[in-house]
């Protein structure tokens, strides 16, 4: 290696990191800032981390603490914003152009009822700031890939491939032109021209010599940081890598009508070998596999005009929506074994099947002119047929297509393809699986086991062309034939393809259906948006029969049923009955005028009908059939409706005085039923005769007299009827409770299904009829859950009031309404959120659910629950007796029924009841109390605090209103006389439940809880009480209940933890959500005290346990409760805590301190400021709560919280992160007082940066400077070490802070700083986390107060600020991402040598201008005059007195290097000076 001259063996590479890093280094001590953390509290006002203070009023704080800001940001974070809460009410969004309601006027109670609760707005409670709160923080994972998304690749110079082999030359260039240079004597003239030349010039620095104020060139160096700053700090640094938040609350789906997945079919054409007859077609699907029809008809015609006309006599205008030629078919469990079928028929004709399809099998379009006579005559005899026969049809021939045969070689078909029926299919692929949310989605979606395309919502459309029909047998009608004719299809040995097939073209387009297709038409034939022009042909939406049961609730009105004659068995009917066909009407009476115009056209016809005709199997006394009747129902039945069979012999030759129809059988079957109306399966007797006079009051079952009956009374017409209603329920409980509940609104006695109702038994039956919906299926109380709940809210809010008795029907709603949200839990697991919350339940409670209106005889405004129904005595005649007042009559308790008492208020309610009767032991509240097991009560550390005891016992003493005063006059004219908030007795009922009550409540906790918040809201805004003071909205019994609530629930959770987790983590995060709601609209200092509660319970039971998994709960809850939009607001920033603006430190203040913080009164308050202090913690006390978890389990005594680490910083993080986007925080003043919330956070970071992960070792493996290597108060060795020559001695160091001589400290110490770091024990990604969080409270916080706080620090803190300002720079630089070779990597490590050694000639360069030493002719000066000594290290160069130019020899290089170390033995710092703190 050449020699190199003095001032470049002394340039060394030193950053401003490296700078400070060698000056904390000379400061000792590991400070424990965190061990006693209350350093100027009084020691009994000492409150451990572990326990939470107690928390500042926070209603009284903000009346005696009025702002001194009149308006602007900082004013905003004192209240809450006035617009915080609304109840909104949303019009529901009607998928059709008309609202689908009944048309009659006078419809009874429960059809209104059903149609207010599916044509009513949504109730939905709109908190304006929610989604500012922690939960949609928007600098998540998520969002910012997405930012990222199309953003170019930034490269910088750092991550290219240095080009090596041009780097060597470059520096062979340089080293031959400086051997020319070291030869030429320094100073001399030829070196400085020789420098000139080879010199470029520097930008001129502007201002350079000027003289400035130190105060004036801190204030422009902090202007220039500051420039050109992004806003958002995290906005830069990559969110965590987290599941999704779990104080998320997503807004579930909207309740909507149930689709599955929907598949267009167009009929694009049909045409057969020739064309003499109108031939008409149906539609369905059917599953093999469950041998059951899946969808209703559609019936289309592809007739040509001039082959309709020939029916003209009987069709006299077809109403466009039955010209539909396209339909679309919706399948929610799509199978593997679905069929579409379709079937042809004719009109009816003399003949049977196979005579009637010879000629289409015979005859072929290409011999049309040679057999013209003989279709001529065929045409001539079908036009007779169809001026005779025209309203009759008769089967003809049927088809099918293999559905998923189709779906998944759409991928491979081309377009018009044609699909010979009679060839073995191939199988697809497709398998089921159970969706995972069932309810409350547009379209359920289905995984397969094969190729994706098998998916019905993403198939690639197919056009297919079936050219063989099957011909229609006789005998062979019924659905277990086709069923088997269907399997046999797949096998590749196909008895059909043995038959000899119709030959036709009928041409089909099967595609997925568009999300919003114009022109179509509902079931109900309602027009579906958008429609713009009603002249177009439709598209027929056909409604589906599931296989299976679909829990979507109802949302929309529909009233339809179906009848499906089977068979009929005449074969023992005396006469002539062969071509047997059975006309359907639906009566309102027995006079034939009654027949009602709802049954729906088949395909160009009219809308409706009053009559439909079955198919006519030619000469069969025995026919099955397979036709669909669709009838609308009325909304309101009576006893008088009834559907009508007329069986008819139909005569196909025309013969003299024959008429065209001869009637041969009667039945019917009644509507109603005990009220309830008649489906499913008959089998009925047939009578000859015209029924008698009120027939339809009786099922055709009942012998009437005088009649006359088909095989002597014996079943043998086969039907079905089913129903498709959201009116009838279909369910004998269900309709029991809805007829009991409109039942309170009638005269007595009444009759509900086969019981007669007295006005005596009605309680009993009441409440029987209640605990009976536990037996209800699941199916209908999911499809009627809406008004179900409705209902029990009702029942909850406004009790009856029988004979004059006010009957409490809480606790019997209270105990149905928990059974039946643990049903849907139990049943409908697939269907939840990641908080185990159903969709349908919480869709009621955020859509549907609300207060019944006030006044229970006024309309319904929107905010009423059946604003017409009302509840009174039963008896409102005349005669009724005028003594009888309600003020006179007994209370009815569901807590003890048998007490009888003047109902004044409830608290002397109860009183006289314990007084009168004592406590009674099955249903009180303190027996409840005192029984029932709840482990908070035994566990020793787990009591409640003396509020909620106290809030427990007067619990204990005290019922719900169960009567209130009333007059005598409310009692005749029947208005209620009383009324209860719904969520003072939910709470009431929670807090008095036991036994299996109480657990089921507790298994949906949140369910209750939002219900309850949501009463809470609207009770506040529909009686004008938001604006109202907090502590004046809610009396104190409530407050007392839920107190005690929150108690229990919170001993729930100590008690469970080691029994069910998954039940124990629902039941936390269920009870932090409510403490957050509650935070919103009652007393704020309150559900602090709540918050503190469970507090309590929580450390008590983890100081026993130390358990992680109730830590981790713990930290889960405070993450949801800390999660509120307002959440800076409820931890007072402006507090006066806060002191003012504090003065610049000055200099001389820092060396004039030896304690860790001043005892002064100001200088106290900056020290609370910075420190978990007790006034800190219940003034700013989510903050406090939050800041002393991290302090808990960052400990390094803590080591079983080791697992928490990642989760207690994200906490912090999550905070910060959602604070720097917060666009109403944008203005500096108001991130200052946000970041003061947080300013212990500093101190924490620095007691726990021995365990941070350390940034700096990686920066040594390509060669950079780690850190100060050396021993404690030892003088630096020879700096031919390269790590020791790259640090800045003191007195450099000393010389730019501007002081000549170290001022010395006591117990100042050189510590070597990564002698001092334990090995890290957080991850990589956690200190990352946790020293950008330090950063924004560093970049945000008041610079006056940090300047304050940095003076007050010792030495020992200044040391640990500075080693851990060092890590973070270390941990945020840029590393450059280059991967070399290994000869790329060597000659990487070569050249970075180098360019090392240069530095370290720069330093010493600045070093001597610094000093003022530089220059080879001070040395010789020095040298004459004998100042130059040997080296200490006794090394050969001491001893060469003759060297001059060897400037790596020279003698005063060590004179200065022992200068630097003896600055450096005397181990003092001088004071920090505005400068140094600059660059720092």
């Amino acid at each position: 290696m050449a020699e190199r001259r003095a001032f470049a063996q002394k340039i060394s590479r030193t950053v401003a990191a490296e700078v400070r890093k060698q000056i904390s280094g000379q400061y000792g001590g590991s400070p424990q800032l965190l061990k006693n953390l209350n350093v100027g509290a009084a020691a009994g006002n000492t409150v451990p981390l572990t326990e939470a203070v107690e928390p500042v009023d926070f209603e009284e704080y903000l009346i005696t603490h009025p702002p001194i800001i009149e308006s602007g940001p900082v004013r905003d974070l004192i209240e809450f914003p006035p617009d915080d809460i609304e109840v909104v009410y949303t019009p529901r969004e009607c998928r059709t152009v008309g609202q689908a309601v009944p048309e009659e006027g006078d419809n009874d109670a429960h059809v209104r009822d059903c149609v207010r609760s599916y044509t009513e707005d949504w109730a939905i409670v709109n908190r304006k700031y929610h989604k500012l709160g922690t939960g949609f923080n928007p600098n998540s994972l998520d969002k910012q890939k997405d930012r990222q998304k199309g953003l170019p690749k930034q490269v910088f110079e750092a991550d290219e491939m240095p080009d090596f082999s041009t780097y060597q030359d470059n520096q062979d260039d340089l080293k031959r032109r400086s051997m020319s240079i070291d030869d030429t004597p320094r100073g001399s003239w030829a070196c400085s021209i020789f420098d000139l030349k080879n010199s470029v010039p520097d930008a001129l620095l502007p201002h350079l010599l000027d003289r400035a104020p130190n105060e004036e060139i801190d204030r422009h160096n902090g202007e220039h940081r500051k420039s050109n700053r992004h806003r958002e700090l995290f906005a830069l640094h990559p969110a965590l890598d987290e599941e999704e938040a779990i104080e998320r609350h997503c807004v579930p789906d909207v309740p909507t009508e149930h689709f599955g997945q929907r598949l267009l079919v167009k009929c694009l054409s049909l045409k057969f070998e020739i064309e003499i007859e109108p031939i008409f077609a149906i539609l369905a699907l059917y599953d093999v596999k469950e041998k059951k029809k899946i969808s209703e008809n559609f019936f289309f015609d592809l007739n040509s005009e001039q082959t309709k006309g020939m029916l003209h006599s009987h069709i006299q205008t077809a109403a466009i929506s039955t010209l539909a030629r396209s339909a679309i078919f919706s399948i929610t469990y799509p199978p593997q074994d679905v069929f579409l079928v379709i079937q042809l028929e004719k009109v009816l004709q003399q003949g049977d099947i196979g005579e009637c399809a010879e000629p289409y099998m015979v005859f072929k379009e290409s011999d049309t002119a040679k057999n013209k006579e003989k279709l001529d005559k065929l045409r001539s005899q079908s036009e007779q047929f169809c001026t005779r026969l025209g309203r009759y049809r008769m089967p003809f021939a049927w088809t099918a297509i293999h559905l998923m045969n189709i779906v998944n070689s759409a991928g491979s078909l081309e377009r018009d393809t044609e699909l010979e029926m009679g060839l073995p299919e191939r199988k697809g692929s497709w398998s089921e699986r159970r969706n995972s949310s069932i309810a409350g989605r547009r379209s359920l979606e289905r995984t397969t086991s094969g190729d994706e395309s098998c998916s019905l919502t993403s198939f690639r459309p197919a056009t297919l062309t079936v050219t063989n029909f099957f011909k229609q047998e006789g005998d062979r009608l019924s659905d277990e034939d086709l069923y088997k004719f269907l399997a046999d299809m797949r096998r590749p040995s196909s008895v059909l393809r043995r038959l000899r097939p119709i030959t036709a073209q009928l041409k089909i387009d099967i595609s997925p259906a568009p999300e919003n297709p114009h022109y179509c038409l509902t079931p109900d034939l309602q027009q579906v948006k958008p429609y713009p022009d009603g002249r177009v042909r439709p598209t027929r939406e056909i409604l589906e029969f599931p296989p299976r049961d679909v829990y979507v609730p109802n949302t929309t009105y529909r009233n339809l049923l179906y009848v499906n004659p089977h068979s009929l068995n005449f074969a023992n009917r005396q006469g002539s009955a062969r071509n047997i066909t059975v006309k359907v009407q639906f009566m309102n009476g027995e006079d034939p005028n009654n027949a009602m115009p709802v049954i729906f056209g088949k395909s160009s016809c009219a809308d409706y009908a009053k009559e439909a005709y079955t198919a006519v199997v030619y000469h069969n006394r025995s026919p099955d059939f397979r036709d669909e009747v669709k009838i609308k129902l009325p909304a309101s039945l009576t006893d008088h409706h009834h559907i009508l069979f007329t069986f008819y012999h139909v005569s196909c030759q025309q013969k003299q005085n024959t008429p065209l129809e001869t009637p041969v059988g009667y039945t019917w079957i009644p509507m109603l039923q005990n009220g309830r109306l008649r489906t499913g399966n008959f089998c009925l007797p047939v009578s000859l005769e015209k029924p008698p006079q009120s027939y339809a009051v009786l099922p055709p079952d009942v012998s009437l007299p005088g009649m006359k009956w088909v095989d002597n009374h014996r079943g043998v017409f086969n039907v079905e009827v089913t129903s498709v209603s959201t009116v009838h329920t279909q369910d004998q409980y269900l309709d029991k409770f809805f007829a009991m509940v409109h039942a309170l609104d009638h005269m007595f006695p009444v009759r509900i299904g086969d019981t007669r109702i007295m006005e005596n038994n009605l309680e009993a039956e009441l409440k029987s009829s209640i605990a009976a919906l536990n037996s209800s299926q699941l199916e209908p109380m999911v499809r009627f859950l809406h008004l179900l709940l409705d209902k029990l809210v009702l029942l909850v809010v406004r009790p009856p009031v029988i004979s004059g008795q006010i009957v409490n029907m809480g606790q019997a709603s209270f105990e149905v309404m928990a059974s039946i949200v643990n049903r849907l839990h139990k049943y409908l697991d697939t269907s939840q959120d990641m908080h185990g919350r159903n969709s349908l339940l919480s869709s009621y409670v955020y859509y549907v659910f609300r207060l019944p209106n006030t006044d229970p005889n006024s309309p319904s405004s929107g905010p009423g629950l059946g604003g017409s129904v009302h509840y009174a005595t039963m008896a409102r005649s005349a005669q009724r007796p005028a003594s009888l007042n309600l003020n006179r009559s007994r209370s009815l308790s569901n807590s003890n029924p048998d007490i009888s008492g003047t109902p004044t208020s409830p608290d002397d309610e109860v009183r006289s009841i314990i007084g009168s009767k004592g406590l009674d032991r099955s249903n009180s509240w303190v027996h409840t109390m005192g029984c029932m097991s709840t482990p908070w009560r035994s566990s020793p550390g787990s009591a409640s605090d003396t509020n909620s005891m106290q809030a427990m016992e007067r619990c204990g003493n005290r019922m719900s209103s169960h009567a209130e005063s009333a007059s005598f006059l409310q009692t005749l004219t029947g208005r209620l006389p009383t009324k209860k908030l719904f969520h003072e007795e939910l709470a009431l009922q929670w807090v008095v439940s036991s036994g299996i009550v109480r657990e089921g409540a507790i298994q949906q906790a949140w369910f209750f809880f939002e219900l309850m918040v949501k009463s809470i809201i609207h009770h506040l805004y529909f009686t004008d009480r938001l604006e109202s003071p907090r502590k004046n909205r809610f009396p104190e019994r409530f407050m007392d209940d839920i107190t005690a609530l929150v108690s229990t629930i919170a001993g729930d959770i100590v008690s469970r933890v080691q029994k069910d987790l998954e039940l124990v983590e629902r039941l936390n995060t269920s009870l932090a959500f409510f403490l957050n709601d509650l935070l919103s609209v009652m007393d704020r200092g309150f559900a602090f005290s709540l918050i503190k509660t469970y507090w309590k319970q929580v450390s008590a039971k983890q100081y026993m346990l130390q358990n992680p998994t109730l830590e981790s709960l713990r930290l889960d809850f405070l993450r949801i409760v800390c999660s509120h939009e307002h959440y800076v607001t409820l931890n007072l920033p402006c507090s006066l805590l806060t002191p003012p603006a504090s003065p610049s430190p000055s200099v001389s203040s820092a060396t004039s301190q030896s304690s860790s913080f001043s005892t002064h009164a100001q200088d106290q308050k900056i020290a609370n400021m910075f420190e978990l202090s007790v006034p800190f913690r219940e003034q700013h006390y989510l903050a406090g709560l939050v800041l002393a978890e991290l302090a808990v389990i960052l400990d390094p005594e803590a080591e079983a919280m080791f697992g928490l680490h990642k989760k207690v910083i994200s906490v912090v993080h999550n905070l910060l992160s959602s604070h720097d986007s917060d666009p109403r925080y944008n203005d500096p003043e108001v991130k200052a007082r946000v970041a003061i919330l947080y300013l212990p956070l500093i101190g924490i970071v620095m007691e726990t940066l021995p365990q941070l992960h350390d940034f700096t070792e990686s920066h040594n493996q390509w060669g950079r400077p780690g850190g100060a290597q050396g021993s404690a108060g030892g003088a630096v060795g020879d700096e031919s070490v390269e790590d020791g020559s790259s640090m800045i001695s003191q007195t450099v160091a000393m010389a730019i802070a501007g002081t000549s001589t170290p001022v010395s400290r006591p117990g100042s110490v050189l510590l070597n700083p990564q002698a001092s770091r334990l090995h890290g024990t957080f991850s990589a990604e956690s200190s990352r986390s946790l020293l950008i969080c330090l950063l924004w409270v560093l970049k945000n916080a008041d610079e006056c107060v940090l300047q304050k706080w940095f003076t007050d620090l010792s030495v020992s803190q200044l040391n640990r600020l500075l080693d851990m300002l060092y890590l973070c720079v270390s941990c945020f630089e840029y590393k450059a991402h280059v991967v070399f070779t290994m000869q790329g990597k060597k000659a990487f490590e070569r050249m970075n040598s180098l360019t090392f050694k240069k530095s370290k000639d720069m330093k010493a360069k600045l070093e001597e201008a610094i000093l003022g030493s530089i220059g080879a002719r001070q040395e010789m000066v020095r040298r004459s005059r004998g100042q130059l000594e040997r080296s200490p290290s006794g090394s050969a160069f001491g001893s060469q007195e003759n060297l001059r130019w060897r400037k790596d020899m020279t003698h005063w290089r060590q004179h200065s290097e022992r200068m630097d170390n003896g600055g450096r033995d005397g181990g003092a710092f001088g004071p920090w000076s505005p400068a140094l703190l600059s660059v720092c």
